[in-house]
């Protein structure tokens, strides 16, 4: 029933930007909190973004000042801008929520920066 469908991960060259998305459904999507996290090959998967239903952020230091999350409720989607992109940033993105105690998680966009 709760659905999260990433999209829009590809290849870039360093320094480069990408925007990828999270459609939600099954949710009241402006009552959410919404989160993106990444996991790179070999790595625990690291919380990227936050942006609550009053649409306050909070970011992880490695990409403080690079990442920008957004959400439009009125399309149920969540964004992250990704500009000054570095190799390290290379992952799978996931969306996420959480409501009573449950995670709910899409299936992942892959980023790959290229140096």
């Amino acid at each position: 029933q709760v659905q999260l469908v990433e999209s829009g991960g590809g290849l870039v060259q360093a320094g480069g930007s990408l925007r990828i998305s999270c459609a939600g459904s099954g949710i009241i999507f402006r009552l959410n909190a919404m989160r993106w996290y990444r996991q790179a090959p070999g790595k625990q998967r690291e919380l990227v973004a936050v942006i609550t239903s009053s649409s306050s952020t909070n970011y992880a230091d490695s990409v403080k000042g690079r990442f920008t999350i957004s959400r439009d409720d009125a399309q149920n989607t969540v964004y992250l801008q990704m500009n000054s992109l570095k190799p390290e940033d290379t992952a799978t993105y996931y969306c996420n929520t959480e409501m009573y105690g449950m995670h709910y998680w899409g299936k992942g966009t892959l980023v790959t920066v290229s140096s």
